[in-house]
């Protein structure tokens, strides 16, 4: 649907589950239209929103506004919530170790671990609305670290060790990193790696084939470089997740890098997680070194000074 409500011509898509994001950074690139707008939720699940839009504007006469050029959907963090008490009353009845963190000390603790090598899977706020991890049902990583693909994907994901994975990034840091030029909050644009971030391979690297081909280092962030230099982005931006923001802001104060790993919370052949028992099951039977739930920072067998079930 092209839309001209201001005079500009806005492409939006709304089969973007079926529509590969190469296509969509394609079409973004080629300059034929002035905007590329899609909606996260494409596809089968769209009919919910869709549902909602129908009984919204025709069976309650809600009002309708023009499109501003802004995007409306909040992030598409529409899902179920869980407080910390619920996460809290569950990591006790589990005898979990634990500790309890305000806000701007578990961010920057947990920007601490994943700057040292550790993977976390991150519980926080509304589930994303869509087939893809946002920030809230999220496992992390640091991207900076050539053998965190592999890893992530054998001992995390238990898929091939090629398989790719998304980084987010800073908005405000996005063209540094990326040859992208407006927002992808919902990991639907592919987008190369900026030169100034790339690496030459060296002669006897081009010569390499097959997987070891795939695993030579492209970028300063290689675990989520594509063969191609490509990469499909996720912009973070502060008014929409600004929790998510604000941990990626302090990995980059930790290490002049202001992008993380994101990939889905969950394994392979199943749904992204919804509540603590989905993520706590999750974290149990995968390799993950911690797991954050709200305001909770737990591992699988830390006991040591101040862990402890019920110690909060």
């Amino acid at each position: 649907h092209v839309h001209r409500a201001t005079g500009q011509d806005k492409l939006c898509l709304a089969g973007g589950v079926a529509m590969n994001c190469v296509a969509n950074g394609k079409i973004m690139r080629a300059g034929i239209f002035d905007d590329l707008w899609i909606q996260p939720a494409a596809g089968d699940a769209g009919g919910a929103l869709g549902a909602a839009l129908f009984a919204w504007h025709t069976l309650k006469n809600g009002g309708r506004e023009p499109f501003s050029g802004k995007d409306g959907q909040g992030g598409s963090l529409l899902g179920p919530e869980f407080s910390d008490e619920e996460i809290g009353a569950f990591l006790d009845g589990k005898g979990m170790p634990f500790k309890r963190y305000p806000e701007d000390e578990l961010v920057a603790r947990t920007a601490e671990l994943i700057a040292q090598g550790k993977v976390i899977g991150w519980f926080q706020g509304r589930m994303e609305y869509g087939p893809r991890a946002l920030g809230n049902r999220s496992i992390l990583g640091d991207p900076r670290l050539p053998d965190m693909q592999t890893r992530m994907n054998l001992k995390i994901k238990f898929r091939e060790s090629f398989r790719p994975f998304a980084p987010s990034v800073l908005a405000e840091q996005a063209e540094v990193y990326f040859d992208i030029d407006r927002p992808s909050p919902y990991m639907l644009l592919t987008a190369e790696v900026a030169k100034s971030k790339r690496r030459e391979l060296t002669e006897s690297e081009e010569r390499l084939q097959g997987i070891d081909r795939l695993n030579a280092v492209r970028s300063s962030i290689p675990a989520v470089t594509h063969l191609d230099h490509s990469a499909r982005v996720q912009t973070v931006h502060r008014e929409t997740n600004p929790l998510y923001h604000a941990l990626i802001s302090h990995f980059y104060e930790l290490t002049g890098c202001p992008v993380l790993i994101n990939t889905s919370f969950n394994v392979r052949g199943e749904p992204i997680v919804c509540s603590p028992e989905d993520a706590y099951r999750c974290f149990m039977r995968t390799d993950m070194d911690y797991l954050v739930m709200g305001r909770y920072l737990t591992s699988k067998g830390d006991r040591t000074s101040g862990w402890g079930p019920g110690r909060d």
